[in-house]
């Protein structure tokens, strides 16, 4: 693709892509403020518009105390209370409809002006369906919450719902540092690199999974000890695996859920820094992967820090929230590192210059 055609689709996906960072923030703050459940149906279009009046408000708080979250957990809260957390999911729902509508109408638009070529064109249209489906399954997940004696969303769903959105944001950077013009730029590096590169993204993308399920759970709220967690580095295998099946203790035992997300936060800070090593001691360091490297170990080192933090302080909304930005600008430093050292595929546009020009 020519550099001059390609500027403005990557400005696109990389709007799109800081769209979908903002979504997971204020997904996470939805989480912690416990205001999830407070929109009780699924309108993908008419819910854009919020309550306009006093009589639509009680319409709604009316709704959410039918709801068990609400007869067990915020009987007798205000209407004031209710505003707050309904605008807390508004906002996320509304950011969800925002990154279809500004992914969908550009993408339709590129391809009518010839901007996109073949080789992009399949990979955009997955990331849409993914997007599409994301909104389907973030129903699903509030839905769970609806069950009688249920306070909260189901913990495996929302892990699901999180590492999806993660899946989705990885794609459209990837795709985005592919019309770079530095992109491929370390593909000459060995490919020990690569592979490298890539399992510490992929790792990164399970421990989004693995800090879901420790805040669906909420796990973070208990044994909030460092580095010793229920008094002990390795906890006894008795408390790590008394559930039957044990395949089970992975996805409903609190401290099985705590202490995998903290191993895997060790493996990845721990990789992350043989990598750099790896990397300082290869003789052909390719353009930028050094610095790339470096990035990334020291941005895992702080995300460590943030994550021990947010542990002994009991899980206070802006650490909690510092820490989530931090794996997803880790995330992203990974995906920028592992692009690098791959080597770069023909993407094909359009012979007319420029391509984003009016068609005769």
């Amino acid at each position: 693709m020519r550099l001059k055609s390609s500027r403005p689709v990557r400005l696109w996906l990389w709007c799109v892509a800081a769209l979908v960072f903002l979504t997971v923030i204020v997904g996470g703050a939805t989480r912690l403020t416990e205001s999830g459940l407070s929109i009780v149906e699924w309108r993908p279009v008419t819910g854009a518009i919020p309550p306009l009046s006093r009589a639509d408000w009680e319409a709604e708080f009316e709704k959410y105390k039918v709801i068990p979250q609400y007869q067990l957990m915020n009987r007798g809260m205000s209407l004031d209370e209710f505003k707050t957390i309904y605008w807390w999911e508004w906002a996320h729902r509304m950011l969800g409809r925002l990154i279809g509508v500004a992914f969908l109408l550009p993408f339709l638009w590129f391809l009518w002006r010839g901007a996109i070529g073949p080789g992009m064109r399949a990979g955009l249209a997955t990331i849409f369906a993914l997007g599409a489906a994301q909104g389907a399954i973030g129903w699903w997940m509030v839905s769970s919450g609806f069950a009688e004696g249920v306070v909260s969303v189901s913990h495996n769903r929302l892990a699901f719902h999180l590492t999806l959105a993660c899946v989705i944001y990885a794609a459209i950077v990837w795709m985005a540092m592919r019309l770079s013009p530095m992109a491929g730029a370390a593909s000459g590096a060995p490919l020990r690199l690569r592979l490298g590169a890539f399992a510490i993204m992929a790792l990164t993308l399970v421990q989004f999974y693995l800090g879901a399920l420790v805040a669906g759970l909420r796990a973070g709220l208990i044994h909030n000890t460092w580095p010793l967690i229920d008094g002990r580095f390795i906890p006894s295998s008795a408390d790590l695996f008394f559930n039957k099946p044990i395949w089970v203790n992975f996805i409903e035992n609190v401290l099985t859920v705590q202490f995998n997300h903290r191993m895997a936060g060790y493996v990845l800070m721990l990789g992350a820094l043989a990598h750099l090593i790896d990397v300082w001691l290869t003789r052909d360091r390719g353009a930028h992967t050094l610095g790339w490297a470096f990035a990334l170990a020291l941005a895992m080192g702080l995300q460590l820090v943030i994550g021990v933090y947010t542990l002994i302080y009991h899980v206070p909304i802006d650490l909690a929230l510092l820490h989530q930005a931090g794996a997803m600008i880790v995330l992203t430093i990974a995906v920028i590192h592992a692009e690098r050292l791959t080597p770069q595929r023909t993407v094909e546009v359009a012979d007319r210059q420029p391509a984003l020009s009016r068609p005769s």
